[in-house]
């Protein structure tokens, strides 16, 4: 029996990768921010007999607080992991300042992926085939992360936001391999292609064109975490693993800069300190 972290758990991908591991008998712990959610996730687990195996933690991603309590509550129920999924991402669309001074979106989609993955490489390096899964854009190279503005003071946008987030979490798995030469954990940057996640976290009219569009164009959950699942259960190599479904991205984009994996890393490592 395998054990899994599903950061963003609840809901799309996350939700169906945790119902996958449960249903082949490993044990998953999710997070997620609706206890609602959180809840039903659990109920659906115990009806399949699988409620000794899934357990649910309750936290605001977007906080650094909130990412350390929930590392240690992790680390302490089990020794080793074999595999952290990071999915957790919602739409913000004004410009929200997390009570540690970054924007919202660059706070969920990259501050707390660089905390859960260092904070949990421990337990990894003692799992079987231990992988950390970052479900991202890797591949796109719109956007780019506005060094002397990450918190996007001037000129927000949602969509430069979520862009800037995007750059961003592409770097994150450049410099946690980098950061760890001799690791057993590998990082697999995953893009998976236009999906029918839900729109729940859009406003109107962004909720409904998001909705007809995904009706025609999105793929299903379940056909978008099938590459994942392969690479996860027959990894094609060591290190950094960057893969658009299931075409390899090429490492020499300027988005997979190890320079700029560096300086991203050295302006957040702060946040790792005690």
């Amino acid at each position: 029996m395998r054990t899994y972290v599903v950061s963003g758990g609840t809901a799309g991908m996350g939700r169906g990768l945790a119902r996958h591991f449960l249903r082949r008998g490993d044990q998953v712990t999710i997070i997620g921010s609706d206890p609602a959610k959180g809840r039903r996730f659990l109920d659906e687990a115990a009806r399949a007999g699988a409620g000794d195996r899934a357990a649910f933690v309750q936290a605001d991603l977007t906080s650094v607080a909130e990412n350390v309590r929930v590392i240690k509550e992790i680390a302490a129920r089990h020794d080793a992991r074999d595999g952290l999924v990071l999915t957790a991402m919602r739409h913000f669309p004004g410009r929200v300042v997390t009570p540690d001074g970054f924007e919202a979106a660059f706070a969920l989609y990259y501050v707390s992926r660089m905390l859960l993955s260092y904070g949990l490489t421990g337990p990894l390096e003692k799992g079987g085939n231990p992988m950390i899964v970052n479900v991202c854009g890797v591949g796109v190279t719109k956007g780019r992360i506005h060094w002397d503005d990450l918190s996007l003071k001037n000129g927000f946008g949602p969509i430069k936001a979520v862009l800037q987030g995007g750059r961003a979490t592409d770097l994150l798995g450049v410099a946690y391999t980098a950061n760890h030469p001799g690791g057993r954990t590998r990082f697999l940057l995953h893009h998976p292609g236009f999906t029918d996640s839900g729109a729940d976290s859009l406003g109107q009219p962004a909720r409904t064109v998001i909705k007809v569009l995904a009706r025609f164009f999105a793929q299903p959950v379940e056909k978008s975490i099938q590459p994942i699942i392969e690479l996860m259960d027959d990894p094609p190599g060591r290190g950094l693993l960057a893969y658009d479904r299931r075409t390899p991205v090429d490492p020499s984009l300027p988005t997979l800069d190890p320079g700029d994996a560096r300086r991203l890393y050295e302006q957040t490592a702060h946040l790792l300190r005690p």
